[in-house]
């Protein structure tokens, strides 16, 4: 009987062998590509608070979760000459203690609620944005609302966040990325226009910065002419209204909202290379760039796809040119920064130092080849690469509320997306 079993199982395995190879995959060449996912997504429900404050509202119900970002449309950009670094401050400072609450207590209580909240700025806008359960949304409303209308600015709080900011500044004088970094927006934008300097202040500017200068642009900056609401959950117009209103609804406007116009930098008149000598640096870090585009170009989706192909992703040219091909550097990319004004193109690699001039040659070589007309097949892999990543842009509350901050703050239309 054993051996009827076992001759039987020989056989099976014997003719199975061959219609397994017949339908193995075919590893001689890669898989062939999907059709891009289909995104279809939400319609957005537009609402006004009494004190007109906008609200766009997003209902996504997979999860009991909700999301809410107070966006204020003042940022980095707004900072007086005299005070760089200052909304930078105020958004670090806002869950620092507000209303009756100390900094622990804002903690406690969010933690608490199973959320999280977050303060924020960069150079055209400043968040609060608060993400938990929708059955604790009226809790966590209360909180933020007084992170967001009524932070107390504490003077001991104000001096440690300016302290640990000094001691950021110190600690980067010791990073070759970071010097590198500095030098390169501060010889691109040349004084006085903003984008030459950190975002975060100088030691300079922060050295002046008082607390009376904090109160005073939250004051200017968060006003309901100069802010939206976004809501993105499991939620309908008709429940979250109500909560907001209770929390937003009375703010009141102190006076005009400051708009401060960044003009656009003037493009460097000639390819010019600055030498930073920082002794004991393990790599030289390498900046390469010009004045770029703002984020309201019409040409945004075509360059992220030559920007992939460049050094957007890990098989761009510049990453496979340095790190697989010469081994100069573990990586290398490029990438604009777009902002409401256009900011930095900038191409960039930490590479073996005794490799610099080798290096530059190389990145050159690249940045002038991508001026020539791209190769079809190039442009295909570019495309599916941004295609095939983009739906996860908008896959949970927290993603699809920054594309609404970004539609937001720099006017896109509601088709964009």
């Amino acid at each position: 009987m054993k051996k009827s079993l076992l001759a039987a199982l020989s056989l099976a395995l014997a003719l199975a062998a061959p219609l397994a190879a017949q339908q193995g995959p075919d590893r001689s060449k890669p898989p062939a590509l999907g059709p891009a996912p289909s995104l279809t997504l939400p319609p957005i429900v537009k609402r006004t608070l009494t004190n007109g404050v906008p609200v766009w509202i997003v209902e996504m119900h997979k999860v009991p979760l909700v999301d809410v970002t107070l966006v204020v449309k003042s940022g980095a950009a707004a900072d007086p000459a005299d005070r760089i670094g200052i909304a930078n401050v105020v958004a670090d400072m806002l869950d620092e203690g507000a209303g009756a609450r100390t900094a622990l207590d804002v903690a406690d209580e969010i933690a608490f609620l199973g959320g999280s909240l977050i303060t924020a700025s960069d150079w055209d806008s400043s968040i609060v944005r608060l993400h938990l359960p929708v059955a604790k949304a009226d809790q966590g409303l209360s909180v933020m609302g007084d992170v967001a209308l009524r932070p107390t600015f504490a003077a001991a709080e104000f001096d440690r966040v300016k302290k640990t900011r000094l001691t950021a500044i110190l600690q980067g004088r010791d990073n070759a990325s970071t010097l590198a970094g500095l030098a390169f927006n501060k010889v691109l934008f040349s004084e006085p226009h903003r984008y030459g300097a950190p975002i975060g202040g100088t030691e300079a500017t922060l050295n002046r910065m008082t607390v009376a200068d904090v109160k005073a642009f939250h004051t200017k900056a968060f006003q309901p002419a100069n802010a939206q609401l976004i809501v993105v959950g499991d939620v309908t117009a008709a429940t979250i209204l109500p909560k907001l209103e209770k929390q937003f609804g009375l703010w009141k406007n102190s006076g005009p909202v400051a708009k401060v116009l960044t003009p656009p930098a003037p493009p460097p008149a000639v390819r010019t290379i600055y030498l930073v000598n920082k002794p004991g640096a393990a790599q030289s870090q390498i900046r390469i760039g010009l004045i770029g585009v703002s984020r309201s170009t019409p040409d945004y989706f075509a360059l992220e796809v030559v920007n992939t192909i460049l050094g957007g992703s890990f098989t761009s040219r510049l990453n496979q040119n340095l790190r697989e091909v010469h081994g100069y550097a573990y990586g290398a990319s490029s990438g604009f920064s777009m902002r409401a004004m256009p900011g930095p193109f900038t191409a960039s690699a930490g590479v073996q130092t005794d490799k610099t001039t080798e290096s530059l040659r190389e990145f050159f070589k690249e940045l002038d080849a991508i001026r020539e007309p791209i190769p079809a097949a190039d442009i295909e892999r570019g495309k599916n690469y941004q295609a095939l990543g983009y739906p996860q842009g908008f896959e949970t509350l927290s993603g699809m509320a920054g594309q609404l901050t970004s539609m937001a703050i720099y006017g896109l239309p509601e088709t964009y997306f």
